[in-house]
């Protein structure tokens, strides 16, 4: 890319573009594909590709089967010589999740990175010997008379704990939920590390989603609280540990969720948690199903509710728009918040996937495959109109690229 005129009569050879248009194209191009097909013309449009300081590209779309989409687009692609099959989810960015027996890997395909974290079978307890006092779940109590479950409950279980949520908080820090069915359970640890740290008396919830907002860890469960993970470090290992779990938000369920139904439906929501401009959102998405005999089949209308965690006044508070450059892009292993600006999209849009955790359906669906779905804040239609689409019982997940 030199800036020489070329000897009369030669025609200019395009790898000699100029930097300063090379950074307007780029800027024109969106979508990952595009710039990694411009940054494969030449080494010199590789080198003006890693030049500028361009802001992310759209989210990618990856499938359990090696497969990826690049948004906008709808055909699919593979990363050569990358294997990407068989992964369990997405743990915030560009991370994907491999659990084996050996340990959990965290891969990042577009930089070809891994990271070794522990086999979820290697676990360390808290208190360490928590296993030789251990009394099954009817023992355990709450002061209003409940019963609830612990990691012991759940490890002692016919069902083998799954992976049904990791975020990598900072370079020594990743939580987990870990559980069966809707039930699970935080475990954390630091990459390299031995083994996961759990507290093994804590009640175990029906965790919905968890964020790594302001320094702190936040979940969120299915009766809408709001908790806080407090964390500490295991005074022998160093390994972080959580210390305490506490209520900053005390869940208030729309009481008319299902009002608004007719008699022969029903209705299910899925919880996201996700930040947006400094702001921490819960996103709920009510679901209309029929029901069929015993089965729950989900219908063709979402409607979506964005609430603002007010830690102030310990509440959930209403918000009507994401504001005038947000759109939100909805997972369950993965969601964001992105400009929408920056791609020349409209703002106040949800784009989300028809996604279930593992050994937690809670609905059938009619159709055999489903696709990207965008929700329209401003006019609460729903559309598809992105041309790809897979079985509904693959789980599908956002990938976010940083160049």
């Amino acid at each position: 890319m030199a800036e020489a005129t070329p000897p009369a009569g030669q025609p200019p050879s395009w790898s000699e573009i100029p930097w300063d248009l090379a950074g307007m194209v780029l800027r024109l191009l969106p979508a990952y594909e595009d710039r990694a097909r411009f940054a494969a013309v030449c080494p010199q449009w590789r080198a003006a590709a890693r030049r500028f300081h361009l802001p992310p590209p759209l989210p990618l779309l990856a499938l359990p089967d090696g497969t990826f989409y690049s948004l906008p687009y709808g055909k699919p692609f593979r990363f050569p010589g990358f294997g990407c099959v068989g992964y369990k989810g997405a743990a915030f960015g560009s991370w994907l999740v491999f659990p084996r027996d050996n340990g959990c890997f965290l891969v990042d395909p577009f930089a070809g990175a891994t990271v070794k974290l522990p086999a979820l079978s290697s676990v360390r307890l808290r208190p360490p010997n928590a296993a030789d006092k251990y009394v099954k779940y009817q023992d355990h109590v709450t002061p209003n008379g409940k019963h609830y479950l612990t990691w012991l409950d759940i490890r002692d279980s016919n069902n083998v704990p799954t992976l049904n949520k990791l975020i990598v908080c900072s370079p020594n820090l990743v939580a987990a939920f870990v559980g069966t069915g809707h039930i699970s359970q935080i475990l954390m640890c630091q990459p390299g590390a031995s083994s996961w740290s759990v507290r093994a008396y804590d009640p175990c919830y029906g965790f919905e989603d968890m964020a790594f907002y302001q320094g702190k860890l936040y979940a969120l469960a299915i009766d809408e609280n709001l908790l806080v993970v407090n964390i500490s470090q295991d005074p022998n290992t160093g390994d972080p540990q959580v210390s305490r779990i506490g209520q900053v938000i005390k869940g208030d369920p729309d009481p008319l969720f299902e009002a608004w139904l007719p008699d022969d439906t029903t209705a299910r929501k899925k919880l996201y948690l996700v930040e947006s401009r400094g702001a921490l959102l819960m996103v709920r998405r009510k679901v209309c199903c029929r029901v069929v005999g015993d089965t729950i089949v989900a219908g063709g209308i979402s409607e979506f509710e964005v609430l603002e965690a007010d830690f102030e006044h310990s509440r959930w508070v209403n918000v009507t728009t994401l504001g005038d450059d947000q759109m939100l892009f909805l997972g369950r292993p993965c969601s964001k918040a992105v400009s929408a600006s920056q791609y020349g999209i409209f703002s106040d849009q949800i784009f989300f996937l028809d996604d279930v955790m593992e050994n937690a359906v809670i609905y059938a669906f009619d159709e055999e495959n489903t696709s990207v779905n965008v929700y329209d804040m401003r006019d609460g239609e729903v559309s598809s109109p992105l041309l790809m689409a897979w079985k509904h019982e693959i789980l599908a997940t956002w990938l976010f690229p940083q160049d």
